[in-house]
């Protein structure tokens, strides 16, 4: 029996894709960051969120090595933050979203920026960017 041509879209088990998520919640680091003087002279706490869409290892044997390893992801953004000072949390962001891209599962990667101390009369402020492989 033939199916409908609308149903021919949909994926089958064989050739669907797997995805999980990779997800490091409120990873608090302190950074040399800000466009302001006194951002120049002491570092400030920035809270980080990190969410990694990645294919699935079907096959994996249960070794470290078959999945993305959050502890690979947070030592790079440590690294990244602690590089050196940088203007824009929105740049901060952009490192660190491209250098979750460069794993070659990860097919998409939402980073949360923020800095709890900046605005006094605000629990926060921030940005949220996303970055898609194509």
């Amino acid at each position: 029996m033939t199916q409908p041509a609308s149903l021919s879209m949909y994926p089958t088990p064989e050739t669907a894709t797997a995805l999980v998520r990779i997800l490091i919640s409120d990873l608090v680091l302190l950074a040399s960051l800000g466009v302001h003087p006194h951002e120049h002279r002491k570092q400030q706490r920035v809270r980080i969120n990190v969410e990694l869409l990645a294919h699935e290892n079907r096959m994996a044997n249960d070794e470290l090595t078959d999945v993305v390893c959050y502890e690979t992801i947070v030592d790079s953004i440590k690294a990244i933050v602690g590089s050196g000072h940088v203007n824009l949390v929105e740049t901060l962001a952009a490192r660190i979203a491209d250098s979750c891209l460069e794993d070659p599962r990860v097919v998409a990667a939402k980073v949360r920026v923020e800095k709890p101390d900046a605005i006094r009369e605000a629990a926060m402020v921030g940005i949220e960017i996303e970055r898609k492989r194509y």
